[in-house]
């Protein structure tokens, strides 16, 4: 029988002008820390409707968060926020920016300098200072939820940590600020939100039609708006991505369904090693890592087959096969590599082994039963 908790907390307030709401959203105490990226909020508007909403609040800035944020960098961004006396941290930016938010809201909240071990060994033992998001690139749905994805240099990891307590307060989701985002980035959001939506769907069969019903629905929305994004920076393609980029990984569709993140996990490895955009680490790991698991997750490429690509074929392997073909197909329209040779890299498989062991992701996928030898096979086949 389906067994789980769901609960998400984090309000949502989507569509244009929605940033002018934010000073609503931060307590009238606080003292915030706002985080960003490479500075293109303070050239496409963004950071000017931030700071006219928060009117003469104390704001502390720290810029410069990585495209995969480094615990390095977070670090200063902790110090400042401990010196400071910050009791409130606003990620504005993607995925990346969010993430490095959540996790210094717990960095801060520890008073450590360097409190890695003990947020890797129990994230959840930390009761975080309290953040907000505000969202201008769609990809990870990280603006409502729980995970954070963080790199260290000095340890030479990629790893995500997951506390319930540091899911943004709020999200803000404006669409219009995705106008000014390199046809890159669009690409990589859009892809990242799809094999988000796979890694919980193509899984083992279990009662949970509404959660697979809402998960073919993003599928199809991201097949069909996915493209129309990189192609028109409609208004309408903005909106819809946006949403399903959200709805992919906020924990609705995954909930009481087994879950796979075998592809994510090696993708980490692979950006660690080699510093590659993760949405396009994925592509090139999922399509092959589908066809060596095909015997297993048959049942639910069938199903995709014909309720996302509309494939009439009566033979599930078959039917599985041509769903693979036709996700490869989508990644390459997407502009991403499906092999690694495509990314200009020679992967040592080795190195990725070691990775994974490193950070105790030795028995991946929904059985767990993708070991060593299998990634080593994985990659062959993604050669």
């Amino acid at each position: 029988m389906m067994t789980f908790q769901l609960c998400n907390p984090t309000e949502i307030r989507f569509g244009k002008g929605q940033i002018a709401t934010v000073g609503d959203l931060v307590p009238t105490d606080a003292r915030i820390l706002l985080l960003y990226g490479g500075g293109s909020i303070k050239t496409n508007g963004v950071y000017d409707q931030v700071m006219t909403a928060l009117a003469d609040r104390p704001v502390e800035e720290f810029g410069g968060v990585e495209v995969n944020p480094y615990y390095e960098t977070l670090q200063q961004a902790a110090r400042i926020g401990r010196e400071k006396g910050v009791s409130f941290v606003l990620g504005v930016g993607g995925g990346s920016v969010i993430d490095a938010a959540k996790f210094l809201a717990a960095m801060i909240a520890t008073g450590l300098d360097d409190p890695w071990d003990r947020l890797a060994a129990d994230p959840g033992s930390v009761v975080p200072l309290p953040n907000g998001a505000i969202l201008t690139l769609p990809a990870t749905g990280s603006e409502s939820n729980p995970v954070s994805v963080i790199s260290s240099t000095v340890r030479s990891l990629k790893i995500p940590f997951a506390s319930q307590a540091a899911r943004p307060r709020f999200a803000i989701m404006d669409p219009t600020t995705m106008l000014s985002l390199g046809r890159r980035q669009l690409e990589n959001g859009a892809v990242d939100a799809f094999t988000h939506v796979l890694e919980q769907y193509l899984t083992l069969p279990v009662n949970a039609p509404v959660q697979y019903g809402f998960s073919e629905t993003l599928l199809k929305v991201l097949i069909e708006w996915g493209p129309k994004l990189i192609e028109t920076r409609s208004e309408e393609a903005c909106e819809n991505v946006m949403w399903a980029a959200n709805q992919a990984l906020n924990g609705l569709i995954g909930a009481g369904v087994p879950q796979d993140w075998s592809t994510h996990m090696i993708g980490h490895a692979i950006t660690a090693l080699h510093g590659i955009d993760h949405a396009r680490t994925l592509t090139m790991i999922m399509p092959s890592l589908l066809r060596y698991k095909l015997k297993d997750k048959s049942a639910m490429l069938a199903r995709y087959a014909r309720n996302v690509w509309e494939i009439d074929e009566r033979d599930d392997g078959r039917a599985a096969e041509l769903a693979i073909e036709r996700t490869e197909d989508f990644m390459a329209r997407m502009s991403c590599p499906v092999r690694i040779s495509q990314a200009g890299i020679e992967l040592d498989p080795q190195a990725v082994l070691d990775h994974l062991q490193h950070a105790n992701q030795t028995s991946l996928g929904e059985r767990a039963d993708i070991k060593g030898d299998d990634v080593r096979r994985i990659i062959a086949m993604a050669a």
